[in-house]
């Protein structure tokens, strides 16, 4: 990656989300400070000087940390000036590219898969389409599917730097010549093995939040999603492992359908998880945060991409010139929904659930072995889809719902273990209190023997609900 900066101003936001993507999508850099012809000539070396030592600071805790950085003047004088006027260092940043350059292994096999940045046509000739060979590679007479257009096309003749080819591969430059075809319906792009690419409407992905992004990551919130030359809208939902599975290692690149995974209403980072807990314990604790965590995103219109691709998630209509990233997050795609439907025909095999904990108090006691609760459900709820769970009483006993009492929501619980003496005496003195309190005023003695025994007993039940189980069924483990 190349990172150019105006000399004169410096690191701007957009630079700053330039290289955020750069650290997201390379392995290396090269900083070119530009427009070095501004600069006033008794100045211009201890500004070129000052403006490197930034960018050095700048870079000092990301991967780029060291890079080449070289102070060139691409057009001195601006647009205007003559073409006479020489470029200022950009031999020395041509030799710096050279040093930097390597060759990273490639690999022919696989399917067909390149990214086209630039479509034209040649009268008698056909359609080129120019761009990168991402994977695979590509002879002369293949076939290749433009998945934009839904159509398959014959390679004509290819070209590499002017000079004619009959084969290409993964890494190459490469114009491909194709039967004739309108070039304004792709500008860019991709273009494959016929087939070899899906249209999805959903997917799910790892991901990870960018550190610069400020605010928390809120499911149901929508996001610029870009994956590859395409941005669309997308709507998101976190999940994390079940607390069961949290420390399992996590097999990278690849989704498991057969566990469970946790509901989450935001992404979790150290701010979302110290200023919730703090605000229910009012402590500061380390909080063990998922190794990784996922989102299904849903897109407003559908998206052509390889397995396995590169997702980065932004909020692009933030003001541009407020100082902040619009990068939210960035992931790997690992698995695409191609069905329309796949609400109902893929999304009940995700096993996303959201934790319930319900609480409410004994009423009063029935028997040594049952008591009424209210408080638990409301007045219209259904209390038999209740019936049969367990919950469990303050005082320590485990209860069974039994089903429902009377009209106003309250129900009987079964106390299989019965009653312990201490929890009947603090029940018995509650009810009795409530039937002595008639008319008349109080006396101190009940003032004072309301406040000794007036710690109700409370219920809690603990359930769980699959988000996609279409039966919405009650679980408890």
């Amino acid at each position: 990656m190349m990172l150019v900066i105006d000399v004169t101003k410096g690191m701007q936001t957009q630079s700053a989300e330039c290289l955020v993507i750069g650290q997201i999508a390379c392995q290396k850099m090269v900083v070119v400070l530009n427009k070095i012809d501004l600069l006033p000539e008794g100045k211009k070396q201890s500004a070129i000087e000052k403006m490197t030592k930034k960018m050095q600071k700048t870079l000092e805790n990301t991967k780029f940390s060291g890079c080449p950085i070289v102070a060139v003047a691409a057009k001195p004088g601006g647009p205007e000036a003559p073409e006479s006027e020489t470029p200022l260092g950009v031999s020395e940043l041509i030799e710096v590219l050279k040093s930097e350059a390597y060759l990273p292994s490639r690999d022919p096999s696989g399917h067909f898969l390149m990214a086209v940045d630039h479509c034209f046509s040649i009268k008698g000739q056909g359609t080129v389409m120019t761009g990168t060979i991402l994977s695979g590679s590509v002879s002369l007479g293949d076939n290749v599917e433009i998945p934009a257009l839904k159509v398959t096309k014959k390679v004509k003749s290819m070209q590499m730097f002017h000079t004619p080819v009959t084969y290409a591969m993964q890494g190459d430059r490469v114009g491909v010549c194709v039967t004739q075809f309108d070039p304004k319906l792709l500008e860019r792009g991709l273009i494959c093995t016929p087939d070899s690419l899906h249209t999805i409407h959903a997917a799910i992905i790892s991901l990870k939040k960018i550190q610069y992004f400020r605010g928390a990551l809120q499911t149901k919130a929508k996001f610029h999603i870009t994956v590859g030359h395409e941005t669309v809208m997308g709507r998101v939902m976190f999940f994390s492992p079940a607390p069961a599975n949290i420390n399992e290692e996590i097999q990278e690149n690849v989704f498991d359908f057969e566990k469970d995974y946790l509901y989450q209403e935001e992404y979790l980072s150290k701010d979302s998880v110290s200023s919730e807990e703090n605000k229910e314990n009012d402590q500061t604790g380390e909080v063990q945060l998922p190794k990784q965590q996922w989102a299904l995103l849903e897109f407003e219109k559908p998206v052509t991409c390889p397995k396995l691709c590169l997702v980065i998630g932004s909020k692009l209509d933030t003001d541009i010139h407020a100082n902040t990233c619009r990068l939210a997050f960035h992931g790997v795609l690992l698995q695409g929904m191609e069905d329309k439907n796949y609400t109902e025909t893929f999304l009940p095999k995700l096993k996303v659930y959201k934790q319930k904990h319900k609480e409410g108090q004994v009423e009063r006691v029935m028997d040594d072995y049952s008591v009424i609760g209210r408080s638990l459900f409301k007045k219209e709820t259904n209390i038999q889809i209740f019936v049969g769970l367990k919950v469990k009483l303050s005082t320590g006993e485990d209860g069974i719902i039994d089903g429902g009492f009377g009209q106003s929501g309250k129900f009987k619980i079964r106390i299989p273990d019965g009653l312990k003496p201490d929890t009947k005496m603090m029940l018995t003195a509650v009810s009795k209190k409530k039937s002595k309190g008639g008319k008349g005023d109080m006396t101190k003695e009940d003032e004072n023997s309301k406040n000794d025994s007036a710690v109700p007993v409370t219920i809690s039940l603990i359930f769980k609900r699959y988000v996609f189980d279409t039966q919405k069924k009650i679980i408890q483990s």
